[in-house]
């Protein structure tokens, strides 16, 4: 098996290697001091009993640390909404903070076990919380009081939540369990977070090799692992089988290389396979690998409901008035809507305007099915479950009159028009709904106006030219405005003095080299670059794992932190890609250089 250069290694473990750890908390914390805490809606696509909600929270952060822990927020979000499959579903998400004023300032056992004990709200702490036998990089806190907190957020429950807490610290580490921790200001944190909603949100497992750092894993000696990513099946047996991630054998991996059978994981170095070389559930920086991101999509439809609200079918309809449907709407796609009369399809979008049908005496079976088509589900039977997959039906009676209404055309809900969206992504509206009505909704992009949009409008299949547009939608008297970013970021890269001048379009180095990527855009926000060697998995730029403002390092053999190896090379020549995407979701073309190592 052929190893791929490795860049960087993720920080936090599953919930069954933590279990046990909050109870090392120090009690102090265990009683919430809620009303410390104000609650700040930082994204809010709809209403919360209807959304997946993100509440994160702070603990560590004194009075005078809010805006660091609002920077420290920014970044995490920042970052994760460039990662598939939050990217395509933030729609389906909202978040809130949660600041907590904390008597101190830092927290327990940061960054050893001699450190200060601090009596924070959360109770958060290294080491497992703060003990001997312990991790440093484990990072646990008191579940209560997090819970306490979290129920600040009016409309959100324990299950369409899921709790994120951010520590004031630089140190390295996280835990996902119930709820997700992560440091707030190390250099990798950012990347901490969405691993650790692998464990959370996801129900994924750790790919690494150890435990301990340093230390190999030994062999696995288990049953055949109930992880969707893990096994001991060859890739015969999978297929044979229908197993595990059969569908996805011999593609190219979202994290890079091949979709196969990777030895190494569930803290085993042999005995037990993965399906990439390092997806993010082994290796900080990189991407989920299809298998894992199968998985998120449908742990994140799940907190959502397909269908977020229908035309009434307790009692027979009339033939006369309109049904309709409201649904989720992907950030990255439209979901897929289908009408059946009597098992016989009919044309239609959102609504169905039964008169149009012209049905015979009697009554009908109408039936409404919305699909989400992502690509990022091969599995049938998750397709077809109720996180991707939902029906509603309705008798309807000709002899059933619907009596007029008066309802006004308007707007519901849309897409948020604080912020610019993305060329590629999709821009959705609802209406209210009158009786005997199907409201059409005027889509115009730059005055021009759109056909065949129902409540999406699809961006990407406009090709929207390099710039900024302006998309409107109207209804009745109503309007909602849109601007469309339509131009990519740009990054630049910036290398530490060659051996040699440029030759044959490359850089020569003896042994070493430093490059730093700077990413701008045209727009306020944060621009996050990425570089990928070789044509290896495409790698989050996050400055050094020391230092988030120093250049990434590139030797022959790495350098080795924490019983780690980042930026491990070697000899010969390569080629460097590297890109950024912008906080609209846009991602700059790939760009390349050539070095040489000798």
């Amino acid at each position: 098996m052929r190893r791929s250069k490795r860049f960087a290694v993720a920080a936090g473990l599953s919930a069954a290697a933590v279990a046990g750890t909050a109870a090392a908390v120090p009690a102090a914390s265990a009683a919430a001091r809620t009303a410390d805490a104000k609650v700040v809606p930082v994204q809010v696509t709809g209403d919360p009993a209807k959304r997946f909600n993100l509440v994160v929270m702070g603990d560590g952060y004194a009075a005078g640390d809010q805006a660091k822990f609002r920077a420290h927020l920014d970044r995490h979000l920042n970052d994760l909404w460039t990662l598939e499959p939050f990217k395509s579903y933030r729609a389906y998400i909202n978040v809130y903070a949660v600041e907590i004023t904390s008597p101190e300032s830092g927290v327990s056992c940061d960054p050893d076990l001699s450190s200060p004990r601090h009596e924070t709200p959360l109770g958060m702490a290294f080491w497992s919380g703060c003990r001997k036998d312990g991790l440093q990089r484990l990072l646990v806190m008191d579940s209560s009081a997090a819970k306490s907190y979290a129920d600040l957020v009016k409309g959100t429950t324990a299950g369409n939540r899921q709790i994120v807490a951010l520590a004031n610290s630089d140190t390295y580490g996280g835990a996902g369990g119930t709820y997700a921790t992560a440091s707030g200001g190390n250099a990798m944190s950012a990347l901490i977070t969405p691993h650790e909603l692998g464990h959370s949100l996801g129900g994924l497992e750790d790919e690494y090799d150890y435990y301990q750092r340093g230390e190999p894993g030994g062999t696995y000696s288990g049953p055949e692992p109930s992880s969707v990513h893990h096994t001991l099946l060859t890739e015969r047996q999978m297929r044979d089988q229908k197993k595990k991630w059969w569908r996805w054998l011999g593609e190219r991996s979202e994290s890079g290389g091949v979709i196969g059978r990777y030895e190494g994981g569930l803290y085993s170095s042999r005995g037990v396979w993965r399906p990439s070389a390092h997806s993010m559930m082994k290796t900080l920086g990189y991407y989920f690998d299809q298998v894992a991101r199968e998985r998120m999509t449908q742990r994140i439809s799940s907190k959502v409901a397909l269908v977020q609200d229908h035309t009434p079918n307790g009692s027979p309809v009339g033939a006369d008035r309109v049904l309709w449907l409201e649904t989720t709407h992907p950030t990255g796609h439209p979901l897929s809507v289908t009408w059946t009369v009597d098992g016989h399809r009919v044309r239609a979008g959102h609504d169905l305007d039964l008169s149009r049908l012209r049905l015979r005496s009697g009554t009908h079976t109408v039936q409404a099915t919305v699909t989400d088509p992502t690509d990022f589900v091969r599995d049938p039977a998750i397709r077809s479950s109720a996180a991707l997959t939902q029906t509603r039906a309705w008798t309807v009676d000709t002899r059933v009159k619907t009596p007029p209404d008066s309802v006004p055309l308007d707007f519901t809900a849309a897409t948020p028009t604080d912020r610019p969206v993305a060329a590629n992504g999709v821009v959705y509206a609802e209406t209210t709904h009158p009786a005997r009505k199907a409201p059409t909704i005027d889509w115009r992009v730059d005055g021009r106006r759109v056909r065949n949009a129902d409540r999406d409008l699809d961006l990407r299949r406009l090709h929207l030219r390099d710039g900024t547009h302006r998309v409107t939608a109207r209804v009745g008297a109503a309007t909602r405005a849109w601007t469309v970013d339509a131009r990519r970021p740009t990054v630049s890269y910036e290398l530490s003095k060659p051996a040699e001048g440029v030759r044959h379009g490359g850089h020569v180095f003896d042994g070493r080299f430093t490059m730093r990527l700077t990413g701008a855009d045209d727009r306020p926000g944060v621009v996050v670059p990425e570089f990928r060697v070789d044509g290896d998995g495409w790698f989050n730029y996050f400055g050094w794992p020391t230092d988030s403002s120093a250049p990434f390092l590139f030797t022959e053999n790495g350098t080795v932190i924490d019983h780690l190896t980042y930026g491990k090379l070697g000899k010969g020549r390569h080629t460097i890609e590297y890109r950024a995407t912008d906080s609209a979701g846009n991602t700059s073309k790939p760009k390349r250089f050539t070095v040489t190592l000798r």
